[in-house]
């Protein structure tokens, strides 16, 4: 398998926009958030046993997941999050996993999982651990600026994450994303090339 690298940071870090620049290199990109956004859309994967389990309620129109509707849920019932996580994780473990093993053509794989941190078996996948890192407050004013949530929201998302600490302390690479594009380019651009290295090093099993 080639060289899997995973991206994490907390909420509101940039991690789309830096995943996107290690794509823009070639890196075959691997978004466990995207694949969550897959199951719970209209005919979603998921969306059968989320119903059956959570009701009507968390559904919109359409029949894709509510996720305003199922964060309140989730937020307010610690049991929730327990039966909603066991529903869809296996099945975005199971899809992020075979799409890592698809990408053959690329360099390496940025496998993006916001709670790679909290999450023992994507840590153990990846040869290697990349936080976008950032100030607290950037990610508040981000995520408010962007979704319109109040500060206290933002916060509350923040608190069921790992810390700013725990992140940095498991991380092999760290990208600070606290300016734009022109303080972002130069460190993904370094990190790309010790990626190419370390890929052209490793030993690709069955190939």
């Amino acid at each position: 398998m080639s060289l899997i690298v995973g991206l994490t940071g907390g909420i509101g870090s940039g991690k789309t926009t830096v995943a996107d620049l290690f794509a823009e290199r070639g890196a075959a990109l691997v978004d466990t958030d995207a694949i969550a956004h897959e199951l719970t859309g209209p005919q979603g994967a998921a969306m059968a046993t989320i119903a059956a389990a959570f009701g009507a309620a968390v559904l919109r129109p359409d029949g894709g997941l509510d996720r305003a509707a199922m964060r309140a849920v989730v937020f307010s019932d610690r049991a929730a999050r327990t039966r909603l996580e066991a529903i869809l994780h296996p099945l975005i473990r199971q899809q992020s996993e075979a799409r890592c093993e698809a990408a053959t053509n690329a360099p390496y794989v940025l496998l993006v999982v916001p709670l790679l941190v909290e999450t023992g078996s994507y840590r153990e996948r990846a040869d290697r651990v990349l936080v976008v890192d950032c100030d607290e407050s950037v990610q508040i004013s981000r995520v408010m600026a962007r979704s319109g949530l109040a500060a206290e929201d933002v916060k509350a998302i923040m608190a069921t994450q790992a810390s700013r600490a725990d992140r940095r302390a498991v991380a092999d690479d760290m990208v600070l994303n606290e300016g734009g594009l022109e303080a972002l380019m130069p460190q993904v651009e370094s990190l790309h090339q010790r990626y190419l290295d370390l890929a052209r090093a490793k030993p690709h099993a069955g190939r």
